[in-house]
């Protein structure tokens, strides 16, 4: 069952990469503030932003630096997504169109008769 918890700025819980049923919440009174805390990490796999306004959480999304915005949904992998994460969290992509050329082997052959 997914827990939330309210914690405080700093918690080893946001700190951290959990993958567990678990949500990390800290209350903001700013959008400055939120994007300033979501950033604040050495980690950046997903990021998910739930809000009535999509156009502006949208428009947050593009701030926050992370290798996945999900708006009004949860982080998730699709096969034709690229996916992985940025900072300490993966070097790369996988899956979709981006992810074919992070396996493939390129290889130049160049004949001058």
């Amino acid at each position: 069952m997914p827990t939330i918890c309210e914690v405080p700025e700093g918690n080893i819980l946001f700190k951290e990469e959990t993958f567990g049923p678990i949500f990390a919440l800290i209350k903001v009174d700013k959008e400055e503030e939120m994007v300033r805390i979501a950033n604040d990490t050495e980690y950046g796999l997903g990021c998910s932003i739930i809000s009535r306004n999509t156009d502006k959480a949208e428009e947050l999304g593009q701030k926050i630096e992370s290798g996945s915005v999900f708006i009004n949904d949860f982080v998730k992998s699709d096969s034709r997504l690229p996916s992985g994460g940025i900072k300490n969290s993966g070097y790369g992509r996988e899956l979709g169109v981006f992810g074919v050329h992070e396996f493939a082997n390129i290889k130049t052959v160049w004949v001058n008769k």
